[in-house]
């Protein structure tokens, strides 16, 4: 087993050497000393799901969410000292979910890899971002703790420009391996809504207010529901998304984002 072993770490280092990887955000050939070494995806460390895909600058600009941050909606504190707890946006404004985590904010590394998936169709960082949002899902929950991630919807027009839905790609794997049920049919967007990246706080609000119905309600009632989309900002979709979950009978509603605007 040990020659069996080494063997297979000469043969990817050889691999390696010939055919470097390329990092799916900068596009440069880099050194990968996971793969080279044999890794394989059944860790799912955040080194291990990033090292076969990003190069080490790269890695580096990924910026994950960690305490003291609100224990509502995720928000990370600038002090970095504290206990996690309730930020004055959610003491002061209506949330329908219980809880919003997120894998890590909202820039650099992170915010290039989303724009590159949802923009220019680089499907191929669906694989990383899937992973670490399946490390951020078992970081916060539990497989029994849920019943249902449900993802935001996209209106039929986004879809058909787009081509798919990245809330969906970013938990369909993962999501069927660990056999928790996901739905992106129940929850639809009905009504045409502009884009909410140039608006302000409240004009997300109002823009999105009323933009998402249920197809069949019956489906919600009593369920433990995670919504899942890629990122959060003021948080506008999601708490619309909750609203119309909660009113239609769900026990609660949590939200997981692979990223977190500040």
């Amino acid at each position: 087993m040990k020659a069996y072993a080494f063997l297979k770490r000469l043969s990817q280092a050889f691999l390696h050497a010939i055919f470097p990887p390329k990092c799916l955000i900068c596009s440069a050939y880099y050194y990968n000393s996971w793969q080279a070494s044999g890794g394989s995806d059944a860790s799912y460390s955040i080194s291990d799901v990033t090292d076969p895909y990003f190069c080490e600058s790269c890695r580096k600009g990924l910026t994950p969410i960690a305490s003291p941050f609100c224990s509502r909606c995720g928000l990370p504190f600038v002090s970095r000292e504290g206990d996690d707890h309730t930020c004055s946006e959610c003491l002061l404004e209506k949330k329908y979910f219980r809880k919003a985590r997120a894998f890590g904010v909202y820039d650099g590394s992170l915010m290039e890899a989303i724009h590159l998936l949802k923009y220019r169709k680089k499907s191929s960082l669906s694989r990383p971002l899937s992973a670490l949002t399946r490390e951020t899902f078992f970081q916060f929950w539990d497989v029994d703790g849920i019943d249902l991630l449900v993802s935001v919807p996209l209106h039929v027009k986004r879809l058909r420009e787009r081509g798919f839905n990245q809330a969906h790609l970013l938990i369909a794997r993962w999501a069927k391996q660990e056999g928790i049920p996901f739905d992106g049919l129940t929850l639809s967007r009905s009504r045409w809504t502009e884009p909410q990246t140039t608006l302000s706080r409240t004009e997300r609000q109002k823009n999105i207010k009323g933009a998402f119905s249920l197809r069949h309600p019956e489906k919600i009632k009593g369920r433990k529901i995670l919504i899942v989309d890629d990122v959060y900002t003021t948080g506008a979709t999601v708490n619309e998304c909750a609203r119309v979950l909660i009113k239609a009978g769900a026990e609660f509603v949590d939200v997981l984002t692979l990223a977190r605007g500040v």
